[in-house]
């Protein structure tokens, strides 16, 4: 069971803006803003959420204008782009929208469940920390609907990458994360990786620039609907990102 967290009554009232990239969601994304509208919602928190499709063939983007009318459009923000132009450049496009002073990145096809997010807050809100991050590697996070190969796949690139570059986390791949909004602007403007690299290029950033991390013990469950956007290229780009951050 979580512990609610309470906006604090001081008038300095924190604002949660989520950056939620989608492709192809049109099936997900009622779902998922229904989970994180009733946890906002139920934790008395200022939120908004920041769609950023890339063109979605499906109909994604007319099922987010759909739910701007229901949440209304301070709580439902579609900004979309041309084309797939990659996860990076997503959360830059967000960041040109958002409104609130902490932003949270997580996945539209349920694999990060916003239950963890008060947990988040709670853990970032003890130690003042610049970035939570969700980790599948610790405590009794764990992952569901993976087969062996990929399990491995996953295990090694982290191991791989924490021996090389020494970040102090045990999720570096990982997506569903807090940030302070200046934390993840000044980082996001020296990031240069792309796909799979890119989240663990932002943890070593962060450390490089001296920021302070959480971690939050999370359960991820493989994307219930569509196809999983990880590929052998994505395993060759980590590879080849790993190196030059290393050389």
């Amino acid at each position: 069971m979580f512990s609610s967290v309470r906006v604090p009554s001081d008038g300095n009232e924190d604002k949660y803006s989520v950056i939620l990239p989608t492709y192809n969601e049109r099936g997900n994304l009622p779902v998922i803003i229904w989970l994180l509208a009733k946890m906002f919602k139920e934790h008395n928190l200022d939120w908004e959420v920041i769609i950023v499709d890339d063109a979605s063939p499906d109909g994604t983007q007319e099922v987010a204008r759909q739910l701007a009318t229901v949440y209304g459009l301070e709580h439902i923000v579609l900004k979309p782009r041309a084309g797939k132009l990659g996860l990076g450049t997503a959360y830059v496009h967000g960041l040109k929208f958002v409104t609130g002073n902490f932003i949270i990145i997580m996945d539209a096809d349920f694999s990060h469940h916003p239950k963890f997010i008060p947990e988040f807050i709670k853990l970032q809100k003890s130690k003042n920390f610049d970035i939570v991050t969700g980790t599948r590697y610790a405590g009794n996070g764990g992952v569901y609907g993976w087969n062996l190969k990929r399990k491995v796949i996953s295990r090694g690139a982290n191991f791989l990458a924490s021996t090389f570059l020494r970040p102090g986390v045990t999720d570096l791949t990982g997506s569903f994360r807090l940030y302070k909004k200046e934390v993840l602007e000044k980082i996001i403007s020296v990031v240069i990786s792309k796909g799979y690299v890119f989240q663990m290029e932002m943890m070593v950033r962060a450390r490089q620039f001296g920021f302070t991390i959480g971690e939050v013990p999370i359960t991820f469950v493989d994307r219930v609907y569509g196809e999983s956007k990880m590929g052998t290229n994505e395993i060759v780009q980590f590879a080849k990102g790993v190196w030059q951050l290393v050389s």
